[in-house]
C-alpha cells in the first residue's frame, strides 16, 4: 500500500471557493455515471438496496485519481527495497506475531500445508502485521476507491469496474459492513490485502462465526492467505529458493528465469549453496535468478517463488517475502553482498543504453526502455567482446563505460 499526503483544510476550502462550478459539474457527472452503472450491478446479482446503500451520496476521491494516473519511474535499487521490506523491526515483529498467534498458525499450516513463515511474511509485507490498518492517511473506503477508478481510472477503469462489482457482492453476502470495508486506494483489503475478486474466490471463515472477516479477524486473514497460496500451487514442505554461488566461467545466459533444471543438474554445472551443504531434494526443479548480475547474490528459485508472485507479480516482492520468512526462521542475511556502489537505470537511461548498443553494432531492435531477452543478449555480446563478465546486467557502470566510447 502507498501512503498518501493529507491536504490542508485551507487548501480544500480555497479549491472549493475557486473551482466550485467545475466540482459541481464533476459531481453531477459522477452521479450520472452511478445511475448508468446500476444495470451492470443488477446483472451481476446485486440488489438495489445494497447498491443504493453503497453508492448514494458517494463522491469520487481525487487522491485516487491522482495515484491512478501517477506513473513514477521505479529506480530504487533492489537492495534498498529489501532493506525496508526485511528490516530488523519487521523481523522481530514477525517473530512476535508468530508467538502471539501460534495456535492459529499451527492449525493453518496443518490445514493448508503452507509454511507459517511465508504466511507471516506476507502479513508483514502487506500491512506490517495489521499496524497500518488504523492509519487514516493510508486506509480508504473500498467502495469509494473502486467507484472512483471505475468512473475515471484511465487504464485502471476496467479493473475498477470488475473489482467494484466484486466488492458489492461481498457487501451483499454480509461478510463486512460498508463502513468497515476499507483498504488501499486500489482496493486491496484487510490484513493481507486481498482485492475483492481474490477475496470472493479464496477468503475463508477460519473462526466459524459465519463471516470471512479479513479486516478485524486475524485468523480469517491468515487462513485466507494460506488458502490462496495452496490453490495457486504451493509445494508443501518445500522452500522458495536457495542463495547459491556460481563457478568461474559460468554460462550466464542460463540466468534468465526461463531455463529450468533440477537442482542436481544445476549442481553438476558447479552451482553450490552459498552456506555450504547439499540440496535436500536434488530432483526439485529450479531457475537461476541474478537480480544484480554477477556482482550480487545469486539464487536458485523453485516453484514456490512463482506461487508467491501470484500474490504480487514482481520478482523483488517474491524475493522479499522469501527472505523475510527465512530471517524469521533464523537464517542469516545474504552471503554475497549487493553492489551498493551501483544503481539501477532509469527508464530514459535504459533507452540510452539500448541506443548505445545499437550504435556499437549489438542489435537490440526497438529502443523502448524495456530490458528483455534481446537486450540482455546484446549486453552479453558487448560484455564478451570487451572481456567483461557476460551477465547481461544493465548497470549504470555499463552505461558509463559505453558513453566513454568503450
Amino acid at each position: 500500500m502507498q501512503k498518501f499526503r493529507s491536504v490542508p483544510f485551507i487548501a480544500l476550502l480555497t479549491c472549493s471557493l475557486c473551482f466550485g462550478a467545475p466540482a459541481a459539474m464533476a459531481d453531477a457527472a459522477f452521479d450520472s455515471w452511478k445511475e448508468s452503472f446500476w444495470p451492470q450491478a443488477r446483472k451481476a446479482g446485486i440488489s438495489k438496496q445494497v447498491y443504493d446503500e453503497a453508492m448514494n451520496g458517494l463522491e469520487p476521491d481525487p487522491e485516487v485519481i491522482r495515484l491512478a494516473g501517477d506513473q513514477p519511474e521505479f529506480t530504487r535499487a533492489l537492495w534498498d527495497y529489501l532493506d525496508r521490506a526485511v528490516s530488523d523491526s519487521r523481523i522481530e515483529n514477525g517473530r512476535e506475531a508468530l508467538r502471539e498467534w501460534t495456535d492459529w498458525f499451527d492449525k493453518i499450516e496443518a490445514d493448508y500445508g503452507v509454511s507459517r513463515y511465508i504466511v507471516a511474511s506476507i502479513w508483514g509485507m502487506e500491512s506490517s502485521y495489521g499496524s497500518i490498518l488504523d492509519n487514516p492517511e493510508i486506509v480508504r473506503g473500498t467502495i469509494r476507491s473502486l467507484a472512483t477508478l471505475a468512473y475515471e481510472g484511465g487504464k485502471r477503469k476496467k479493473f475498477g469496474r470488475t473489482q467494484l462489482l466484486a466488492a458489492l457482492k461481498i457487501l451483499q453476502e454480509g461478510d463486512v459492513a460498508h463502513h468497515k470495508m476499507t483498504g488501499s486506494w486500489a482496493g486491496a483489503m484487510g490484513h493481507t490485502q486481498f482485492i475483492p475478486t481474490t477475496y470472493l474466490a479464496h477468503a475463508v471463515d477460519a473462526t466459524g462465526d459465519g463471516k470471512r472477516d479479513i479486516w478485524e479477524t486475524v485468523p480469517d486473514a491468515l487462513a485466507s492467505t494460506a488458502a490462496y497460496l495452496k490453490s495457486s500451487g504451493w509445494d508443501s514442505g518445500k522452500t522458495w529458493g536457495y542463495e547459491v554461488t556460481l563457478p568461474k566461467g559460468f554460462n550466464y545466459a542460463l540466468a534468465n528465469l526461463k531455463t529450468q533444471k533440477s537442482l542436481g543438474a544445476w549442481e553438476k554445472l558447479g552451482i553450490k549453496r552459498a552456506r555450504g551443504g547439499g540440496f535436500p531434494r536434488k530432483d526439485d526443479k529450479a531457475k537461476l535468478f541474478l537480480p544484480a548480475g554477477a556482482n550480487g547474490p545469486a539464487f536458485l528459485v523453485l516453484k514456490n517463488f512463482e506461487v508467491i508472485k501470484k500474490y504480487n507479480n514482481a520478482n523483488a516482492y517474491a524475493l522479499a517475502v522469501g527472505h523475510l520468512a527465512d530471517r524469521m526462521l533464523g537464517v542469516q542475511g545474504f552471503q554475497q553482498p549487493w553492489p551498493r556502489e551501483d544503481r539501477p537505470l532509469s527508464f530514459d537511461e535504459k533507452k540510452e543504453l539500448q541506443a548505445q548498443l545499437n550504435k556499437k553494432g549489438f542489435n537490440v531492435g526497438a529502443v523502448d526502455g524495456r530490458i528483455g531477452p534481446k537486450t540482455r543478449g546484446a549486453i552479453r555480446q558487448y560484455q564478451s567482446a570487451r572481456g567483461l563478465t557476460p551477465d547481461g546486467y544493465d548497470s549504470m557502470k555499463l552505461l558509463e563505460r559505453m558513453k566513454e566510447g568503450n
